[in-house]
């Protein structure tokens, strides 16, 4: 018997969504996708830790304040990471930009160029890892400039149409529009219990992959963020899926049979107009959209709010 996950891997691209190498792994994904949040949880398994003291002798032999050694330490810890993934999995690792820098275009690009430069260090080419920056117009901006040099980015926190017709046009990478999220704020605003097939979720990135192919976009459309196995049956076909170990393990335990539900064949039977966002139309229409406004500004706040904890922890140990 065929597993759902293999059916789905004839069709779409399959990424971890974990920082836990043995999960990896073992559902052998194309890619994986890291963030403050999973590294934290990961980093707390004693199989790590050589992976953090590597991090904080790396910060001792840089000069500056504390502070400034800490910033060294946990960039370093996430190319650690990174550098791990890359021995088990065959195509890209993603690396997160600190979300404090989420409204810095300036800093956002520096804060890229040298967590490239540290993999640079340990041998890793930039084509092999996707700089992770959060949705919002200046991070756009940055990922623009970026992929104009070579650095590749993944477009994270989407939960719009705007975001995602503004990541196409500056030429990014690969977008990670967030669908669990997406229904977990409809459920709360409407108390509502959601088909898959009617999953607001599923049908923003269903817009968003059609819109993408109708209009010749080169742009990856990465679903992320998932909340069950029907989330991920509904968007079978989406350029690439990021999937938890948890709904690796169901998707692999499950031999149901199932269909392709996105296509190039099937957006070209879609219809809708192009359209663009210069700054002031961008903001405009995130501001209208109330879901997608406070599930990124949530977003931004729970990323730092890891990152902050992990670098406090690393703060202990330079101290």
């Amino acid at each position: 018997m065929v597993s759902i996950l293999d059916q789905i891997k004839n069709w779409t691209v399959i990424v971890a969504d974990t920082g836990d190498f043995e999960s990896i792994a073992q559902y052998k994904p194309q890619d994986a996708t890291t963030n403050p949040s999973l590294i934290l949880n990961a980093s707390k398994k004693s199989a790590y830790h050589h992976l953090i003291d590597s991090a904080i002798a790396y910060a001792k032999t840089k000069s500056g304040t504390v502070d400034e050694k800490v910033e060294w330490a946990i960039d370093k810890l996430l190319i650690n990471f990174g550098a791990e993934i890359l021995k088990i999995i065959p195509g890209r690792v993603s690396t997160e930009v600190d979300a404090k820098l989420s409204f810095d275009k300036e800093a956002t690009i520096a804060k890229a160029k040298r967590l490239i430069g540290l993999y640079n260090e340990v041998g890793i080419p930039k084509e092999r890892v996707l700089i992770k920056i959060a949705s919002t117009w200046e991070g756009i901006r940055a990922a623009e400039e970026l992929e104009r040099e070579g650095i590749h980015c993944n477009l994270t926190l989407l939960f719009s149409f705007p975001q995602a017709v503004a990541c196409a046009e500056a030429g990014v990478t690969l977008i990670s529009p967030f669908v669990g999220r997406i229904l977990d704020w409809h459920k709360k605003a409407t108390g509502k219990i959601y088909a898959a097939a009617e999953d607001p979720g599923v049908i923003s990135v269903t817009r968003i992959y059609n819109y993408y192919k109708n209009h010749g976009y080169k742009t990856i459309v990465m679903g992320a963020s998932f909340r069950n196995i029907g989330e991920i049956t509904e968007l079978a076909g989406c350029d690439f899926l990021t999937i938890s170990p948890t709904l690796l393990a169901e998707l692999s335990s499950n031999n149901d049979i199932i269909s392709r539900k996105l296509s190039s064949e099937k957006a070209a039977a879609t219809k809708e107009e192009r359209v663009s966002f210069n700054e002031k139309s961008f903001r405009w229409a995130l501001n209208e959209d109330a879901m997608a406004t406070e599930k990124l500004s949530e977003g931004i706040r729970k990323f730092a709010e890891d990152a902050a904890t992990l670098k406090a922890q690393l703060k202990q140990k330079l101290e």
